[in-house]
């Protein structure tokens, strides 16, 4: 990803942070107008689509709460990031970045608006590794080494972080 494309995710996350006033995911869809419905999915986690409109995400009804939390703001991030594209783009695994640049950006502003930098930045001092970091915020481990990333771009210097954004099937 490029630096300017990946300064406008970080941007367009905090932006999102601000306007809703919220970094839960329930509340920043519900405050955008986005429908949010469970569907009877076998594999795939979650879908954004535009019908007539009206924006809906669809998810995987039976994920356990914070892979729920995780799916619904990559959904997100396709609805502020690429409304315009929701008409024909089709849905890949969440972490499987060969999905192509859109599901890379979704999964970028998820680890934006879900992992505050301030957070991030603590426990890399208080020497946490990736793993530690995601299991003190809950969150996924590809997700935090998404935000290291994204901050090394922004100046900091954490080292280069090994990608393994195909675990979750």
């Amino acid at each position: 990803m490029h630096l300017n494309k990946a300064v406008d995710i970080v941007n367009k996350a905090n932006e999102i942070v601000q306007k809703t006033g919220s970094r839960n995911p329930e509340e920043i869809a519900s405050r955008l107008g986005i429908i949010v419905l469970p569907c009877n999915f076998r594999k795939q986690k979650g879908v954004y689509k535009v019908i007539k409109k009206d924006r809906f995400i669809f998810l995987k009804e039976d994920l356990c709460p914070e892979l729920r939390n995780i799916v619904l703001l990559h959904e997100i991030g396709h609805d502020v990031l690429h409304r315009k594209e929701a008409l024909t783009f089709q849905e890949f695994n969440i972490f499987d970045v060969r999905g192509g640049r859109m599901e890379y950006e979704a999964n970028s502003f998820a680890a934006e608006v879900s992992l505050p930098d301030e957070d991030i930045l603590e426990y890399v001092r208080q020497g946490l590794s990736a793993e530690e970091i995601a299991k003190c915020m809950n969150s996924d481990i590809n997700l935090v080494m998404l935000k290291i990333e994204n901050l090394n771009r922004r100046g900091y210097s954490f080292g280069k972080v090994a990608h393994c954004l195909n675990t979750l099937k």
